[in-house]
């Protein structure tokens, strides 16, 4: 079942104009989030994400979307699909209304909410090998539009489609300076004994809520230090654990990178401490 603007709808049922604007130009946005138990997990940061990505392009923001509204409608979601008492992914895309071409005729917004049913109610390891390579047939320019969660996701998916062509996992992005910034669905992490590094959102990442999340566990947690620096591939083999970070996944620790294979120590520690505070709001 699919919420189509408030309403509740069978997905076959749901049709999309030719002229949605998404479709037609990537004139969207969207935004995944973990509902547990019928609770939306770190929703104060998804909803003033979303709402701070719309203003960035310069949609109009319905009067109705209001955190307490929008949070209804998401768990109105949950339960037509019968998971009020499962973990769920759910999905929302934004997408301006159709009309125009480049320049839109309106700035007004649609939106969809989708759910689908997560296997594990908290962030688990399977400590399966996990190999991640570079992926160098296209670069994420650096700026303030790259951070955002678009509809527009072509690296991501050329890079999905290398990494299953070559039995990888996952690929790590660069920028146009060469610098590692991301994974194809995650932020990335780099631990060297006590320090810790994330990109910031400066070279190009995206601005991801689990990412916020552990710079502020990691903040808190004695003998670790954070630092937002630009990380370049050659630090990736030197590195003494490599993490990516998503909503869905919470921590997924990278055991290899070419010849180099990587501990999850910190990762571990890191993934209780987000399980908890995920528990607790």
């Amino acid at each position: 079942m699919i919420n189509n603007n408030g309403i509740i709808q069978n997905k076959n049922e749901v049709a999309i104009d030719i002229d949605n604007r998404g479709f037609q130009y990537g004139d969207g946005l969207f935004e995944t989030l973990r509902v547990i138990n019928n609770k939306v997990v770190f929703w104060e940061d998804h909803y003033f994400r979303l709402m701070a990505s719309m203003r960035v392009l310069r949609m109009e923001i319905p009067m109705n979307f209001s955190p307490e509204i929008l949070e209804e409608e998401i768990l109105k979601t949950v339960a037509a699909n019968g998971l009020e008492n499962d973990a769920a992914r759910v999905k929302i895309n934004v997408y301006r209304i159709a009309g125009g071409f480049y320049l839109p005729e309106h700035r007004e917004i649609n939106y969809f909410i989708s759910a689908k049913k997560l296997e594990n109610q908290f962030y688990i390891s399977d400590h399966k090998n996990y190999t991640v390579e570079l992926f160098k047939d296209h670069y994420q320019v650096s700026g303030l539009l790259s951070t955002l969660k678009t509809t527009t996701k072509n690296i991501a998916i050329l890079g999905s489609i290398y990494a299953q062509e070559n039995d990888y996992d996952n690929c790590f992005i660069l920028n146009e300076k060469k610098m590692v910034i991301e994974a194809l669905n995650s932020n990335l992490f780099l631990v060297n004994g006590h320090e810790i590094k994330t990109p910031p959102l400066a070279e190009g990442c995206l601005n991801g809520i689990i990412r916020k999340k552990l710079i502020e566990i990691i903040e808190k947690t004695e003998g670790l230090t954070i630092k937002e620096e630009s990380i370049s591939p050659f630090e990736l083999q030197k590195a003494d654990e490599l993490f990516l970070t998503n909503t869905i996944i919470g921590i997924q620790s990278v055991t290899n990178y070419r010849k180099k294979s990587y501990s999850s120590e910190k990762a571990d520690l890191l993934r209780g401490k987000l399980n908890t505070i995920a528990r607790l709001g």
